[in-house]
């Protein structure tokens, strides 16, 4: 596992693939075994399915336990009219609970986001996923925007769904991730699911271009 960087949450679109075996997961990797061994090199995952079918609590209770301390779930939201009982339900992972992700499919509608804001559990992080264009540059307070480095939330959300990914780009996205880090500003990436298991190799490779830039930034600063 290379080493963590503070606030920084890199990690990939679930992890219970079985064509990322032999490349991410070894051989012999049974697939109940693929979250502790993901755990034990990536410190999130991003859940979908819990947009889906929402897990029972017990299951929560259980991916906790197989992962460490620090580690961090970010869930979907199947609805944005759920978020009380959706909240309720993933309280069940503990600590491990990261950001949760509403996606909203609708156009701008300032009485609607109004309502969604005032019903959030103000002891969670919430990240709105819009996906019409009208919301382009509307304030969410406390809430993060998917996709953007702007806000007034303490943390980002960043999916990044269009691989390939060269080493330029992955350096490129350390340059733009460093000045937040560096202001406290936690930061999660998720990768894209593919077949092959890209996405964990660039979520290590973005994780390991962020050490760097951090010793970078220490160095300069002693000397």
């Amino acid at each position: 596992m290379t080493s963590r960087v503070d606030g920084a949450f890199v990690g990939t679109s679930g992890w219970s693939y079985p064509t990322w075996k032999p490349g991410f997961y070894p051989a012999g990797t049974q697939q109940r075994e693929f979250l502790r061994y993901y755990a034990e090199r990536l410190d999130t995952v991003e859940l979908n399915t819990t947009g889906y079918r929402l897990p029972e609590e017990e299951q929560f209770r259980r991916w906790a336990a197989e992962t460490p301390a620090g580690f961090r779930f970010a869930v979907k939201m199947p609805h944005p009219n759920r978020a009380t009982a959706f909240a309720k339900r993933v309280r069940a992972l503990g600590e491990r609970l990261g950001p949760v992700r509403i996606v909203v499919q609708q156009a701008y509608d300032e009485k609607f986001l109004a309502r969604l804001l005032d019903s959030l559990d103000p002891a969670l992080e919430w990240a709105l996923d819009f996906r019409h264009e009208s919301w382009t540059g509307v304030g969410t307070g406390r809430a993060a925007v998917v996709g953007s480095l702007e806000g007034e939330a303490r943390f980002r959300y960043l999916r990044l769904r269009e691989p390939p990914y060269t080493d330029a780009q992955l350096e490129d996205w350390a340059a733009r991730l460093r000045p937040l880090l560096e202001a406290g500003v936690r930061v999660y990436a998720y990768f894209k699911h593919e077949d092959e298991p890209l996405a964990p190799r660039y979520a290590l490779r973005l994780r390991e271009l962020l050490g760097e830039s951090s010793f970078s930034t220490s160095s300069s600063q002693r000397s």
